[in-house]
């Protein structure tokens, strides 16, 4: 599973040119799956996100996690995390999992981080052509794969 984990002062998701949802100060987290992803990469990841310190403190250095400033979530399903772009230039995306699959764990990525945030995380629409906006704050952007932990 990849991950990309941007603080924001606001987010949202339009779909058909209709606002589908909408976040105040938190985080947008854009998520791909990989094939072979399992249940467990899942709940890593998600407690890497709930743990992750990048609000500022009252000295303004990155010491707070989202749940420590009540912040919101707004999870979107980007597949295209998983492209790879090592031969030509049209990006293969043969690494990402058919939505048979993605659904699953994407839906329990999204279940997850509702209970360690403490409050419902708003999504895009899985398979949709989204339009996301977003405020990053900072501008803080963070990687996480869930592959790569050690």
């Amino acid at each position: 599973m990849r991950a990309v984990l941007q603080r924001v002062s606001g987010a949202s998701v339009h779909i058909g040119g209709a606002e589908h949802a909408r976040i105040g100060r938190g985080l947008l987290l854009l998520l791909g799956v990989e094939v072979g992803d399992s249940i467990s990469e899942a709940e890593w990841l998600c407690g890497k996100i709930a743990r992750m310190r990048i609000f500022p403190d009252a000295d303004g250095v990155m010491n707070l996690d989202i749940t420590q400033v009540g912040g919101e979530v707004l999870l979107v399903s980007q597949f295209t995390l998983q492209a790879s772009t090592a031969k030509g230039n049209r990006p293969s995306y043969i690494r990402a999992a058919r939505p048979e699959e993605a659904i699953p764990l994407y839906l329990r990525v999204k279940q997850l981080l509702t209970e360690a945030v403490g409050r419902p995380v708003r999504t895009g629409e899985f398979g949709a052509d989204m339009q996301v906006e977003l405020v990053n704050d900072g501008p803080v952007t963070i990687v996480i794969d869930s592959r790569l932990r050690e």
